[in-house]
């Protein structure tokens, strides 16, 4: 065959695309359980994170997906819940001494790409008790700067409703936030587009749980409300007697 003719060329090129293309599909369907665990054991370890559990153990590990698995599978539930028709994920995380914490999964659009993450709320469906964040196309040393302990950290101890039960969210404040906010925490500097997305994504995602929580709240109140009546009515019980005894 003539190297030099035009249908050499086409029949080359058109059986290299075919060959190249056989070896991706292959290399593809043979890594895609690995991606696929991959992608698993990282968002386990989100939500361990968010909970303060496992990232410094994990990293020291001398199997670190194994730990990662272990730890999640010993602390943290699956769970959902129903919102007006539309199933949401909400995680349940306890520890050793029966305290619970409930994470919530983030999603929202940074400057260059997605961004995501967890945060974690205390039984009062209230306080933070912890956040994590990650990105995938975030400007390194700024907006990428949200994966960072020096940010995700500030987060802790903030409230999502105010003092009148007001959902508010957090806050990411530029130029500093009020320390004494206990909604408010600092944007990243130079990062104003990507703090704000995660302002963004906390107060949409979170919102949609506020009506389940404000429900959860409600329960406790009145559980709270019956025990503190079961209880002054078995103390006045208990005094009765001893007041007759007394007067006769």
């Amino acid at each position: 065959m003539n190297t030099n003719n035009n249908l050499y060329t086409i029949v080359y090129a058109t059986i290299m695309v075919v060959v190249v293309a056989v070896i991706l599909a292959f290399a593809s369907s043979l890594l895609k359980e690995r991606q696929q665990r991959n992608v698993e054991i990282e968002r386990k370890e989100m939500i361990l994170r968010s909970v303060q559990l496992g990232a410094d153990q994990a990293a020291r590990a001398k199997d670190k997906d194994s730990y990662i698995e272990a730890e999640y599978a010993k602390y943290i539930k699956d769970s959902s819940i129903n919102e007006q028709g539309k199933d949401l994920t909400l995680y349940i995380c306890t520890i050793e001494n029966g305290e619970r914490f409930y994470i919530i999964p983030l999603k929202g659009v940074g400057l260059w790409g997605p961004v995501w993450g967890y945060i974690s709320l205390k039984g009062d469906f209230n306080t933070v008790y912890g956040a994590t964040f990650d990105h995938k196309s975030e400007t390194p040393g700024l907006g990428a700067e949200i994966t960072t302990p020096a940010f995700y950290n500030q987060f802790e101890n903030k409230k999502i409703f105010d003092n009148s039960g007001n959902y508010v969210s957090v806050l990411v404040v530029k130029g500093g936030a009020d320390a004494s906010n206990p909604h408010e925490v600092d944007a990243i500097s130079g990062g104003t587009i990507t703090s704000k997305a995660v302002e963004e994504m906390l107060f949409k995602n979170i919102k949609e749980y506020t009506t389940f929580f404000a429900a959860k709240l409600k329960e406790a109140e009145e559980r709270a409300a019956e025990a503190a009546l079961q209880m002054q009515q078995s103390d006045s019980t208990a005094v009765t007697p001893a007041l007759q005894v007394n007067i006769q």
